[in-house]
């Protein structure tokens, strides 16, 4: 209950929890406790879609970006939006980052040096 309580909305967890009812896939979506909803069939090819978007970023920039995302959950807000504006900063002023945007106005794929 912890974890659901605090990733989903506080009315659609009270309504799971006082009527402990089970919940579909589509619902999950819809609340927020799931990203996507694929068939069997199509699952391995829309994870591994997911996946090589990921592959293809800087590494420097998804991991600068996912220790703020989580370190910034446990601040105040005012503290997560100073916090986390001096990380975009720290971002944008990777070698990565002028890369990127190289990159993207001579539209070819960016050769990532993870700096």
């Amino acid at each position: 209950m912890v974890a659901v309580s605090r990733k989903i909305n506080r009315k659609p967890m009270m309504k799971m929890l006082l009527t402990g009812e089970p919940i579909n896939a589509n619902y999950a979506k819809e609340i927020g406790l799931i990203n996507d909803n694929f068939s069997k069939a199509k699952l391995n090819n829309e994870v591994l879609k997911v996946a090589n978007k990921i592959a293809s970023k800087s590494n420097l920039t998804i991991k600068i970006g996912k220790q703020a995302f989580y370190k910034q959950l446990e601040m105040p807000l005012s503290k997560a939006y100073a916090y986390t504006s001096k990380m975009m900063t720290l971002n944008m002023m990777a070698m990565d980052a002028k890369e990127g945007i190289s990159a993207f106005l001579e539209k070819r794929k960016p050769k990532w040096k993870n700096k």
